[in-house]
């Protein structure tokens, strides 16, 4: 599929992915969920893929969603919210726990301004830089609605949950600094994109199916039972010792540290 509210390029193995609205600040038109949810499928399937840094053109991450624009089609609001089943993600969840889904790391670029929808997004990467002058807020609440698009499920892991319900019904406007305190940021870099871009590089030195399995594990066990902890920990590095890559991997350390990865295995 041809993007055109996205720009997509891959530079040694790291997925760039750029929110492209600049003149409406990347507000999420349908369209735009439409190509996001796209990319993330496209993304999934290339195993050649190490990292993917994710970010806003023109400045600014997101203002959130385009209201004017997705309720102008009713049509169009509808395929945003259905679903078949409803533990199943709908269209405006997916382009959120997607990234969560995705079997590689995942770092989100924020500056400007990353408001309602743009925050939801944010929240599915695994890691979130900031500019120092970057404002963000769970703003739903404003509207009177409640953030429907999954942000929740990075949420809960990161605050506790009085924070996150005064932050939630309040839909404060919070500095880098509040964020970060809140623990709602990883970092604040004063070069975000570089920083991001550094760091998906030192990542993307680690084996990608131990990277693959890292986020598995901790995705999956951060709120599992010991049982389901213990099973999933032994499954996984029964895998990673019957792989190609935790050899490699070994060789890295010793006597040929520029020895390339195989692509990452299937199944991850």
């Amino acid at each position: 599929m041809a993007h055109q509210l996205l720009s997509v390029s891959k530079r040694n193995g790291i997925a760039y992915v750029g929110l492209n609205r600049p003149d409406k600040y990347n507000a999420l038109n349908f369209k735009l969920f439409k190509e996001i949810d796209s990319c993330i499928k496209s993304l999934a399937k290339d195993k050649t893929l190490t990292a993917v840094v994710l970010f806003g053109e023109g400045g600014n991450f997101s203002s959130g969603l385009d209201v004017k624009s997705v309720m102008s089609s009713p049509f169009d609001a509808v395929r945003l919210l259905f679903k078949w089943l409803p533990g199943n993600a709908n269209l405006a969840q997916r382009v959120s726990i997607g990234w969560r889904r995705l079997p590689v790391p995942v770092i989100a670029v924020m500056e400007g301004i990353c408001y309602g929808g743009g925050m939801q997004i944010v929240l599915g990467a695994d890691i979130r830089i900031a500019a120092p002058d970057c404002k963000m807020s769970i703003m739903e609440a404003k509207w009177g609605l409640v953030p429907d698009m999954a942000g929740l499920a990075g949420l809960r892991e990161l605050m506790p949950k009085d924070q996150a319900v005064m932050l939630t019904m309040s839909a404060d406007i919070l500095s880098a600094e509040q964020a970060k305190s809140f623990n709602l940021i990883t970092a604040i870099e004063a070069e975000p994109m570089a920083a991001a871009t550094a760091l998906a590089a030192k990542l993307s030195n680690t084996s990608p199916d131990a990277n693959a399995a890292i986020k598995s594990s901790i995705n999956r066990n951060w709120s599992a039972s010991i049982r389901q902890l213990l099973s999933r920990e032994s499954w996984y590095q029964v895998r990673l010792l019957l792989g190609k890559n935790r050899v490699i991997a070994a060789k890295r350390q010793g006597k040929d540290p520029q020895k390339s990865y195989s692509n990452r295995q299937a199944g991850w």
